[in-house]
């Protein structure tokens, strides 16, 4: 799967107002992606607004939110939307889900994450559930973008991609 492009990347939630949102940030504008990705997010159902505790981590992280929309899924199987070599669902609503045919034949892995826009109770419980789910998917992320993509063979790395999708956060020291 070598290629002198970023790969490009879609994280695929129901509502895309925050786990699919915080995947593409992170994937986009930490230092884990090192600008051999390009990652946006959308949804089967999408909200159409962004959870504002997910702005809140995203800046809290020093991410940039400007331009985090919540937008349908159909936006990246049209003609003219790019050619995307891995597409992830980040929750296990849109895993069952029938998705679009999307341009480019990606590979496609579940990474399901408990929602936290669903928590209820105080502003803080709410942080705390934002702050897991950021874990889960910064570590996934991270696991995926160190991936020798260029090196493994289809299996290979569709092997890979599903183990992520397993993987649990580091523990805290």
């Amino acid at each position: 799967m070598a290629t002198n492009q970023p790969y490009n990347v879609l994280f695929l939630c129901t509502g895309n107002s925050a786990r699919s949102i915080i995947a593409e940030a992170i994937l986009n504008h930490a230092a884990i992606g090192q600008g051999r990705f390009k990652a946006w997010s959308a949804g089967s159902h999408p909200s159409g607004i962004v959870n504002p505790f997910a702005l809140e981590l995203l800046e809290r992280n020093h991410l940039p939110t400007e331009g985090l929309r919540s937008k349908d899924w159909a936006e990246f199987s049209q003609p003219g939307a790019p050619a995307l070599d891995f597409v992830f669902t980040v929750c296990d609503n849109a895993a069952k889900e029938v998705c679009p045919v999307w341009p480019g034949q990606p590979m496609t892995a579940h990474w399901g994450v408990p929602d936290p826009a669903v928590v209820e109770g105080s502003d803080a419980a709410k942080r705390k559930a934002f702050f897991q789910t950021w874990n889960y998917l910064y570590n996934r992320i991270s696991l995926f973008a160190n991936l020798p993509l260029a090196k493994l063979d289809k299996l290979t790395l569709l092997a890979h991609l599903r183990e992520i999708g397993t993987a649990k956060p580091a523990e805290a020291a």
